[in-house]
């Protein structure tokens, strides 16, 4: 099984790009997580008394770039620029149909459906969270759009919802609607910027491109 491999590590940081069909953290299951296999590849290194923790979550089939906290000293300093968006979190997604838009913001409240606990749903104003997406367009063909997707904020299956609340669904995401794909659900978590906790450094972390999403990684990007 494909369980991904490191981007980037040092003493108190670590980033893997995260497989399709694996969960971030332990749901009562006893399945293996992704926290199990970098707990494992610390382990390997000789540093098994470090304890990973994640500091975003990415849902089952979502793929892409994860980040740990390895040190519990300066896990705060992550936490509050995840909380204060200080975290710059790029995605990829192909959405279904060709959008009439070069860029959108969308920025609709999320909150739990009553009717189903799988599923995110938008709300009216004062309802829900908060939520903010950022959508542009990069390339289109066969009938589905290629999006660069920042988000501002991190709530749950949030591009998803939004996505199928313009129309556009993501291609896989047979929850919100999308079509069929063997490929599985067509999001991506690509890159992330962020401030190191310890030395303030600006760090840019990416994955490969995911020829999955699109063969050839258009100009510019």
């Amino acid at each position: 099984m494909n369980e991904g491999a490191v981007i980037y590590e040092d003493e108190v940081l670590l980033a893997w790009d995260k497989p399709a069909g694996i969960i971030v953290h332990g749901d009562g299951t006893g399945a293996r997580t992704l926290t199990d296999v970098v707990s494992d590849h610390l382990a390997a290194e000789g540093r098994g008394g470090v304890r990973p923790q994640a500091v975003q979550r990415l849902d089952r089939e979502t793929t892409g770039l994860v980040l740990f906290s390895l040190d519990a000293a300066t896990q705060p300093a992550l936490d509050a620029q995840v909380a204060g968006h200080a975290m710059n979190k790029t995605y990829l997604a192909v959405a279904a149909g060709r959008v009439p838009w070069a860029e959108r913001v969308v920025r609709s409240p999320v909150g739990r459906d009553r009717h189903d606990a799988r599923r995110m749903r938008v709300c009216r104003p004062g309802q829900g969270r908060p939520a903010e997406t950022r959508l542009r367009r990069v390339a289109e063909a066969d009938g589905r759009t290629l999006l660069v997707v920042t988000l501002v904020t991190g709530r749950r299956h949030q591009i998803r919802v939004h996505l199928a609340e313009l129309g556009h669904p993501i291609v896989g995401d047979a929850l919100y609607g999308g079509p069929r794909s063997a490929a599985g659900l067509m999001l991506h978590a690509w890159r992330e910027e962020l401030d190191h906790p310890v030395t303030g450094e600006r760090l840019r972390l990416e994955t490969a491109w995911p020829t999955r999403l699109s063969p050839a990684r258009p100009e510019g990007l």
